[in-house]
């Protein structure tokens, strides 16, 4: 070979094993996503927007949990924080489950293992409670005094499954993790509330809606119990290859993990189990009140499950993912028929009028963490309403709260998410 031929065929190897290296680092950036700390990025608009140091609160850590088999899914205690309620709020209870991805192979459990997101040894010692666990009424003003607990995200599977991997040494025990918090909790005083409200965000939506009826049935029927679901609709959508990349992931999570018999009945008596863990095959038949707060362009589906890397072969929609505003005409047509599938998916859960809806056309994640989004001077709205006021008004019954957002471009109140 001449040493043109040579050169040329050396750059080629180059360009190709440098695609294969930044196709990785997008994999695995898209992976980690769902990592990110949703109170981290707040930080920066509290910082920056004149917002008051925001309270920090400590990890406790659940001693009785390892006698139960309640443990991460290293062995580690499982955990969350708690900051006391007060005055008005002092028999008032908001549980928000964190959110943080599923693992649904040994590989990727093991990953996560050595996470945040898998073991207590890596847990922040202290978060900042902002947005719905805000301590302050100027930030979050109906749940600012009430008892606010956060419990950490170690399973991998939505606080769902029981089962184990004694070779790889991993515990999938989010059901008895969740159990054991509830009895924690209880003892704590929770067994006295008068009013009560589970939330969660992303992989902690999912787990609200799953555990919305378990939560209920912990308190008298005098106690008002509802829930809130904050980007946990997740659907199942055809990907840009024509498959299906978040019912694939699902599976395995529902299969190593036995997440089966964590399901409703009243749905896998009717569909596979793996159908059952889709959102949308769950919330009609959720009897307790259930608010959806969801971004209709939900930034995290559309990285992960409408256009993964997996799926885009040619990185037609590199640019898109990171961006909404460098998506051509038809990646958005694409995305309005998503936005519509989400519309039709939520259609039966609105007739009743015990539930609640709040479907914003915004490219966003988990809007109740934040507390630009949960409420601030500029936080997003539909109508003249914004989230915090709409979830207030809901949970008190003070209006009916059945909100859904025009399509994008036409709502200027979002804070849409770009990736650099």
């Amino acid at each position: 070979m001449s040493q043109r031929g040579k050169s040329f065929g050396g750059m080629k190897l180059l360009k190709q094993r440098m695609v294969l290296f930044v196709g990785l680092a997008i994999l695995k950036w898209v992976e980690g996503m769902e990592d990110t700390n949703v109170t981290d990025i707040d930080m920066l608009y509290v910082n920056g927007r004149g917002f008051y140091r925001p309270l920090m609160v400590g990890l406790t850590l659940i001693n009785g949990a390892a006698a139960k088999g309640a443990v991460c899914l290293d062995g580690s205690l499982p955990g969350y924080h708690f900051h006391r309620g007060y005055g008005s709020g002092s028999n008032s209870w908001l549980i928000q489950l964190e959110g943080g991805g599923w693992c649904g192979t040994i590989k990727n459990c093991l990953y996560s293992k050595k996470t945040r997101h898998g073991s207590s040894f890596f847990m922040e010692k202290q978060i900042p409670f902002i947005g719905i666990l805000s301590n302050k009424a100027e930030e979050n003003p109906d749940f600012f005094n009430w008892n606010r607990i956060k419990i950490r995200y170690c399973d991998g599977a939505s606080f769902s499954g029981d089962s184990q991997n004694a070779g790889a040494g991993l515990y999938f025990r989010g059901q008895r993790i969740w159990q054991a918090a509830m009895e924690d909790l209880m003892s704590k005083g929770m067994h006295y509330a008068k009013q009560a409200l589970l939330s969660g965000c992303s992989a902690g939506g999912l787990a609200a809606i799953i555990h919305c009826d378990e939560f209920r049935e912990l308190f008298p029927r005098t106690t008002r119990v509802k829930c809130l679901s904050d980007a946990g609709l997740f659907l199942d959508s055809v990907d840009v290859s024509g498959r299906r990349s978040l019912r694939n992931l699902f599976g395995s999570v529902v299969t190593l993990q036995g997440v089966r018999n964590s399901l409703p009945r009243s749905c896998t008596s009717r569909l596979n189990p793996i159908l059952c863990y889709f959102p949308q095959h769950l919330i009609a038949s959720v009897r307790t009140p259930l608010f959806l707060l969801n971004a209709a362009y939900d930034t995290w589906q559309i990285q992960a499950s409408l256009a993964p890397p997996s799926a885009d072969y040619r990185w037609n929609w590199y640019e898109c993912r990171k961006d909404y505003a460098r998506c051509s005409a038809p990646q958005i047509q694409y995305l309005q028929g998503f936005r519509n599938q989400m519309l039709r998916s939520t259609r039966a859960f609105s007739r009743s009028y015990k539930n609640g809806l709040f479907i914003n056309s915004c490219f966003a994640h988990c809007q109740s963490e934040r507390q630009d989004t949960w409420f601030a001077r500029d936080s997003p709205r539909i109508g003249n309403r914004g989230i915090a006021e709409s979830v207030g008004n809901w949970f008190f019954d003070r209006v009916s709260v059945q909100a859904i957002g025009c399509p994008y471009p036409c709502d200027k109140t979002c804070h849409n998410l770009v990736f650099k």
